[in-house]
């Protein structure tokens, strides 16, 4: 463990619990006042548990002294994307909606968190009910990228990777239903892993789109992840999309990969992730990455999986198709805001919930709702999300095909790097199009990571490198993830977050 507490990663924190070397109160506190000195510019969290999260800490101390720690993580802090069920702590989604709302019981990754002791520091700020790409959608403020404060964190759970990435946090839960872990990832020099689709239990996740969202961790190392991933993991009966199959050895995967070593390891690279459309030192950066995989004994081959062409289309009309059913029982008459038409002194059920739903939901909710609404509207659904549905199998068999040829396949996480704050917000298809190399995943089910590739030429921001695996082989992402992580921290002598301007350089401290 490092002399600073905040800079040092979950595995070492939980080896220096271990050891006796430090308390999870110390830990957590020193968490506590990163976020008290820096959050005010950053804007990661929307709601701080400090009381909370620092009796949850001292529990955790008592087990340790008792010799009954509940896990190897036991007293590491975590911070919570705000679309997860905390259980008396507010869950707003990003959303007016749902201000002040408290639910009365946790989500299943949750309720995993505490029964191994991790206290909960507070609700990461998102893209409102995760639909964004940037956190700019978040009805209380944009997040900001702790590399350059002018610029965006990704989305929609850009304030998990930004607390990661400014310190405030050694680790975070996040989602994804089309690149939100992996793509924040990307742009803020952090580690974001979207686990097989089922893998991780779905209750108490506020549903974007039910076959398409996924939780998973977001850390600054590949064996962090593993680890929160082998703790948040496993069958939930409560979700009825979860799978029966235990996963098993990720950390030992991860491990394993630490060491450099991918002799016997087919890696495809995908034609169609890559080139026009993606940035110039993203693709250096990439290519260089592939490299350093051969050197350390990969076999690389170019695959092509035609249909990934398609894939943002089908995506953008069965996700709104997905939300437009689910955000329906916001409707004023349970939970949530409720406003009453002006001028109407006897309004009906349908006036309060137009009213509440215009006063509650924002620009970008409503756009994809209308979307959604008509894509499966009489004499539509056919022709739109019938035929995104036919798209979205034929990018799974595009999967099988090329997993016959190789194990993990490769590309960029996002085609640019962080983008300036308010740039693509009045535009959003350039906004949908930074989710290009990571919806395949989501439409296929299956896992990927995206771990920090290094700086572009251009700006000196942040690029990702993503791994891609058949379902529930999770543990080869963890593998191949953590070698090239392994391979790109001596490529660039140390860690890529302790190069981030915003946070080391004399004047650009937060």
């Amino acid at each position: 463990m490092s002399a600073d507490p905040t800079r040092s990663s979950a595995a070492a924190l939980a080896a220096a619990l271990a050891a006796g070397e430090t308390t999870s109160v110390a830990l957590t506190q020193a968490a506590l006042d990163c976020t008290a000195e820096v959050d005010g510019s950053v804007h990661a969290y929307l709601h701080v548990d400090a009381e909370g999260a620092l009796a949850q800490a001292a529990a955790s101390d008592d087990r340790r002294a008792a010799g009954q720690p509940a896990s190897p993580l036991d007293g590491v802090p975590v911070a919570v994307k705000d679309v997860l069920a905390t259980q008396g702590l507010p869950t707003t989604c990003g959303s007016r909606i749902l201000e002040g709302w408290r639910p009365p019981y946790d989500a299943t990754v949750v309720t995993r968190l505490r029964a191994a002791g991790l206290p909960i520091l507070g609700k990461t700020n998102m893209d409102e009910f995760a639909m964004g790409s940037s956190t700019e959608h978040s009805a209380y403020g944009p997040t900001h990228n702790p590399w350059d404060l002018d610029r965006i964190p990704g989305g929609s759970g850009g304030g998990s990777a930004a607390a990661v990435a400014s310190f405030q946090a050694p680790l975070a839960l996040g989602t994804d239903t089309g690149g939100s872990i992996r793509q924040p990832g990307a742009v803020t020099g952090t580690v974001g892993m979207k686990p097989t689709y089922g893998a991780v239990s779905r209750y108490g996740l506020v549903a974007l789109a039910n076959s398409l969202d996924q939780v998973g961790p977001v850390t600054r190392t590949v064996e962090d992840a593993a680890m929160l991933h082998e703790v948040i993991g496993g069958h939930d009966p409560r979700d009825s999309t979860s799978v029966e199959q235990p996963l098993t050895g990720l950390l030992d995967a991860a491990r394993q990969g630490a060491q450099g070593d991918l002799t016997g390891v087919r890696v495809g690279v995908i034609r169609e992730l890559g080139g026009e459309g993606y940035q110039a030192g993203v693709l250096t950066r990439f290519t260089e990455t592939v490299d350093l995989l051969v050197g350390a004994g990969a076999e690389v081959v170019e695959v092509s999986c035609p249909s990934f062409e398609h894939a943002l289309a089908a995506y953008y009309l069965i996700l709104p198709a997905e939300a437009s059913s689910n955000l329906a029982k916001f409707d004023a008459m349970r939970y949530g805001l409720r406003v009453l038409p002006e001028g109407v002194d006897s309004p009906s059920a349908e006036q309060v919930m137009r009213a509440s739903r215009d006063a509650g939901f924002g620009d970008e909710v409503k756009r994809r709702i209308m979307i959604g609404t008509y894509a499966l509207s009489s004499g539509y659904y056919d022709a739109y999300y019938g035929q995104a549905q036919k798209v979205r199998t034929l990018i799974s068999r595009d999967f099988a095909a090329a997993f016959e040829q190789v194990d993990v396949l490769v590309s960029p996480t996002a085609p640019t790097t962080a983008f300036k704050l308010g740039e693509k917000l009045d535009d959003p298809i350039a906004m949908y199009l930074n989710d290009l190399a990571t919806i395949p995943a989501n439409l296929a089910g299956l896992p990927g990571i995206s771990v920090p590739s290094g700086l572009a030429d251009e700006d000196g921001l942040p690029a990702g490198f993503q791994v891609l695996a058949p379902a529930l082989a999770d543990d080869r992402c963890y593998r191949v993830g953590a070698a090239a992580e392994a391979l790109l921290t001596q490529k660039w002598g140390g860690p890529l977050l302790d190069r981030a301007p915003a946070l080391t350089t004399p004047g650009g401290s937060l």
